[in-house]
């Protein structure tokens, strides 16, 4: 992985616990206003992606097949994250939504792509993703909410899913930049409609600080994807995934400093497993 790209990839994760972060910022015990800053967040990358798309190319007929999919299934893991977080603190809910993917990514990467990263890069993912999960262990020692576990694990999958399709298709189009625009604008569509459907007026925003959260997780957001997808087609998917959840060390120090999350030996022994995962990633590129 060059350099450019691993400090690109890097700043993008910590993009991605940001947003993250302002979704969680939305109040404790106030599902409803998660969802309102997830509808305005969704609402703006989809305004920014319909901006840039008519800027773009119309996208050819063998890339609406990998935009379709991806816009579904970010929306499942918008709707999913936003559950979680409803029952669980950023630095429970976030470990274990990120945690799992990388992994998931490198098995399918390796079935379905042919791409098969050598033994020291291997064990860097491997190491990275024992010490997301070690950081997430806490929710079965801590008496904490258990319900925050399926929307979780299934905003894991979406993430795989969705890492697996974008990265894909940014490269069928051979135009990531497009391929983002166009994937946030559908996703706009997708997002606010399951959102309306389920939840009705209650998703609307109600604040300015709705609006203020929703604003400034849509720009980190949208900035950290498009950075991750155009990695995507200059190093190995997978281990551009697996460089992306180091997120979840900037998500651990986010919590900590912010929402006084507590910092106990076990989180910080995961966040050492973590950098060290990073650390032999790079050493092996």
């Amino acid at each position: 992985m060059e350099p450019i790209v691993f400090l690109s990839v890097l700043g993008a994760a910590f993009l991605h616990a940001l947003w993250n972060a302002f979704v969680r910022g939305a109040g404790s015990g106030a599902g409803g206003s998660r969802a309102q800053v997830m509808m305005v967040l969704s609402g703006i990358q989809g305004l920014i992606g319909l901006g840039l798309a008519l800027a773009s190319p119309w996208p050819p007929a063998a890339v609406w097949p990998w935009l379709l999919a991806s816009g579904m299934i970010h929306s499942l893991y918008k709707l999913s994250l936003t559950r979680a977080y409803a029952h669980g603190d950023l630095s429970r809910v976030y470990p274990l939504a990120r945690g799992t993917a990388p992994l998931i990514v490198l098995a399918l990467s390796a079935a379905l792509l042919n791409e098969v990263p050598n033994r020291g890069e291997v064990a860097g993912l491997v190491i990275l993703g024992a010490g997301i999960l070690l950081l997430a262990s806490g929710v079965f020692t801590s008496g904490e909410n258990r319900a925050l576990l399926p929307f979780a694990f299934a905003a894991a999958l979406a993430t795989a899913g969705y890492t697996m399709v974008d990265g894909q298709g940014a490269r069928v189009w051979g135009l990531p930049g497009a391929f983002v625009a166009w994937m946030f604008l559908l996703d706009g569509i997708f997002f606010a409609t399951a959102m309306l459907a389920f939840g009705g007026r209650s998703v609307l925003p109600t604040s300015a600080r709705i609006w203020r959260l929703g604003f400034g997780g849509a720009l980190a957001s949208y900035a950290s994807y498009a950075v991750a997808v155009w990695a995507m087609t200059r190093a190995p998917i997978a281990l551009v995934a697996g460089l992306r959840e180091s997120s979840v060390a900037f998500g651990l120090l986010i919590g900590w400093l912010w929402f006084s999350e507590p910092m106990t030996k076990g989180k910080a022994l995961s966040v050492a497993m973590i950098v060290g995962g990073i650390a032999l990633m790079r050493l092996q590129a």
